[in-house]
């Protein structure tokens, strides 16, 4: 072949090279010709398919011994397999109430900088201050599509509070506390109404009304991965109603406990498994689009289960609203194709507490944390993927204020013990004031140290015998609270009343 016909023969094959890829582009054109912008979003996909997608699921008030892997007579067989073959968080925490807890994943920063410390109650003119960017603003800012289906809890009561004006594209559920899983009435002193949402409109009831929370949400997830693009990255916060009361579960859910005799242990033992079917059922979802080995989902509750209510916590003492490791130790756990061999299977023991999963989360994206508070979480990737020691080596639990609109004043610098405040430093755990119901009665004056290392179910208080240790973990207690930022609590504001808005809990100022 002559020079002539290879120089032919070259510009040949690269015509031909650019008119296939040009017909190509201008197929994906068409497939997307229905998605604003289609054209960046589709460069956007190209470089975010190694992105992972990520699936955060949170578990209402799910105690430490309401999980079949802690040894619970409850079946939670997916959640099983998952923390089995992930790894298993035993030394993470959160906070002993749901809002608190909400708001610092959502913020990466403790309640005493955001100054949402209390439950919100439906009328409760508060939420997450607007000068927080949430988790999900930052996954957006790096290129994710970010969605939320379930329970909200840090606010509502004007719109720009609501999940799609704090960087979600979409939301569906409800923006209080509670509700009833079949009706989705809330009540609250002689305030009654239904708490539905989509997006930032109330819901078409006659469509949900009947249908059970968990299958719902459950089903709107699914419904989101079927119509997501896969060459997008997906953030899917999934904060279940499950397993927080009231006590309603399907018939056939209650019928495998017939063996269980207490009745609230009963149903909350149907609550449960049926929340664990969920879990199955969205795994299942994502690995028929093709998305499982891509994805990321970490399981985690809000507080301890309530012991009232049926749940357990043993063998930890205490439960929800305490600051013994029965209200604060949480189930969580992370499961994913993209963890280190040596680690899957394995128990971390590592520190960890909910702000984490802020920094650990936006990293992992691909984001930034420019613009943001000074975050108390910390990046805690390598730990959870590598097996690798975490940088965390201290939590404040709680500071509670006596009054709630201002921070207290304390004696000689040092924090009055008469206030509820707990701090983990290490192995060793501080507790003062009234941290909850024990096998003795209620102090309000008292300290309480313990190793929970060597001592995890709080059996041996130690105080008396470190007054050294006490005294400075007391220190640093005062520490977090010369930065802590007013934490109000309003009065309910009566003009929430779904009475005067059409029967539905929405923003009402």
């Amino acid at each position: 072949m002559g020079i002539l016909q290879k120089i032919q023969l070259f510009l040949f094959l690269t015509m031909f090279c650019l008119l296939a890829m040009l017909k190509i582009d201008s197929y994906i054109w068409k497939i997307n010709k229905n998605v604003p912008n289609h054209r960046d979003r589709y460069l956007q996909a190209v470089v975010n398919t190694t992105r992972p997608h990520i699936i955060l699921i949170v578990a209402d008030d799910l105690g430490y011994n309401d999980v079949g892997y802690h040894g619970s007579e409850i079946k939670t067989p997916n959640v099983d397999k998952l923390a089995l073959s992930g790894v298993r968080l035993e030394n993470y925490y959160v906070q002993p109430v749901c809002t608190p807890t909400r708001g610092q994943l959502l913020t990466g920063r403790y309640q005493i900088h955001t100054g949402l410390q209390w439950v919100l109650w439906p009328g409760t003119p508060l939420g997450l201050a607007l000068d927080n960017p949430t988790i999900a603003d930052k996954m957006r800012e790096a290129g994710y599509a970010t969605h939320i289906v379930g329970k909200w809890h840090v606010g509502f009561y004007k719109k720009e509070y609501l999940p799609t004006y704090r960087g979600f594209d979409s939301f569906f559920g409800y923006v209080s506390g509670h509700t009833d899983y079949y009706t989705y009435k809330t009540h609250h002193e002689d305030m009654s109404g239904i708490d539905l949402m989509e997006n930032d409109q109330p819901a078409n009831i006659s469509k949900y009304y009947g249908k059970y929370s968990t299958r719902l949400f459950t089903n709107k997830a699914e419904d989101i991965i079927r119509k997501h693009n896969p060459a997008t990255p997906m953030f899917l916060y999934l904060p279940y109603q499950a397993v927080h009361g009231p006590l309603q579960a399907p018939k056939a859910y209650v019928d495998q406990y017939e063996h269980i005799h207490q009745t609230s242990r009963k149903i909350h033992a149907g609550i449960a498994t049926c929340m664990d079917d969920a879990v199955g059922a969205i795994v299942n979802t994502l690995k028929l689009r093709g998305m499982w080995n891509n994805t990321v989902l970490i399981f985690t509750t809000d507080n301890g289960g309530k012991i009232n209510k049926g749940s357990s916590n043993l063998p930890l003492r205490g439960g929800k609203g305490m600051l013994y490791e029965g209200g604060i130790r949480a189930v969580g756990f992370v499961h994913s194709m993209l963890l280190d061999e040596k680690v899957k299977g394995s128990i971390s023991k590592e520190l960890m507490h909910v702000t984490d999963w802020f920094p650990t989360l936006v990293k992992l994206a691909g984001g930034n944390l420019n613009g943001t508070n000074p975050l108390d979480g910390f990046d805690q990737w390598e730990t959870i993927r590598y097996g690798m020691q975490s940088t965390r080596s201290e939590i404040l639990h709680d500071i509670l204020p006596k009054d709630g609109s201002k921070v207290d004043p304390v004696n000689d610098n040092i924090l009055n013990a008469t206030k509820r405040s707990s701090i983990r430093i290490g192995d060793w755990k501080l507790m003062t004031g009234d941290v909850g119901i024990g096998p003795i009665p209620r102090r309000t004056d008292a300290i309480y140290l313990y190793n929970i290392q060597d001592d995890p179910n709080e059996t041996n208080d130690l105080s008396g015998l470190l007054p050294e240790k006490v005294h400075n973990m007391l220190q640093r207690i005062e520490h977090y609270r010369k930065g802590m930022v007013p934490c109000p609590l309003p009065d309910i504001d009566w003009r929430a009343n779904p009475r005067i808005r059409n029967g539905f809990w929405e923003p009402w100022l």
